[in-house]
């Protein structure tokens, strides 16, 4: 049986796109906890947040869900305690539809890395089969993370991609939510 694990990955730069008049830290731990609802309602899932730096986490989190410490975010994938498929979200994508990470675990099926591209560069997201291949370094604030990765892969097609998202890495990058989706109700009160 397949134990897919969902894992939200939190970096202090990640507070880089609050806007004026908000809390940085509050506006982090918004978006962090909405990315997180959102894997945490997944089926067939188990959730996950690994912070690279920020403390405080544990607050977010339902439960019984483990909030891994990793001191950067290359070691994201190796912080995994099990699994047999895992995907790593960027926390700055509060919006991101569950769909997206549902399409990165079906193409594990032809590929050993799944990758969701952000708007402007970098990943949302990035899919596995664990443990993560050797070869394989991905990096979410690479601009070409699906060309480094397929350069760094042994042969063709190890790397595939699904439909791209956005990620909120400056203010202006606020604009690219969509009010109509549903979720991202921390975000959305911030920011009223």
């Amino acid at each position: 049986m397949v134990t897919r694990i969902a894992a939200v990955l939190v970096t202090p730069g990640m507070a880089d796109a609050t806007p004026p008049g908000v809390d940085p830290e509050e506006f982090l731990l918004a978006m962090a906890e909405d990315t997180y609802e959102m894997v945490a309602g997944l089926e067939l899932v188990e959730p996950v947040i690994v912070s690279a730096g920020v403390p405080g986490l544990e607050a977010i989190a339902w439960p019984g869900t483990p909030v891994l410490a990793v001191a950067s975010p290359a070691e994201a994938f190796a912080a995994l305690p099990y699994g047999s498929e895992a995907v790593v979200i960027s926390g700055d994508a509060p919006d991101l539809p569950p769909l997206l990470v549902g399409k990165l675990f079906r193409e594990l099926g032809r590929a050993p890395i799944s990758v969701c591209p952000a708007e402007g560069g970098g990943a949302v997201a990035v899919a596995a089969r664990l443990p993560l291949a050797e070869w394989a370094t991905p990096d979410f604030d690479e601009p070409d993370v699906v060309g480094m990765l397929r350069r760094q892969a042994p042969g063709r097609r190890m790397v595939a991609t699904g439909p791209g998202w956005h990620r909120l890495r400056k203010p202006a990058d606020i604009s690219r939510l969509d009010p109509g989706l549903e979720g991202w109700d921390n975000t959305r009160a911030l920011l009223s």
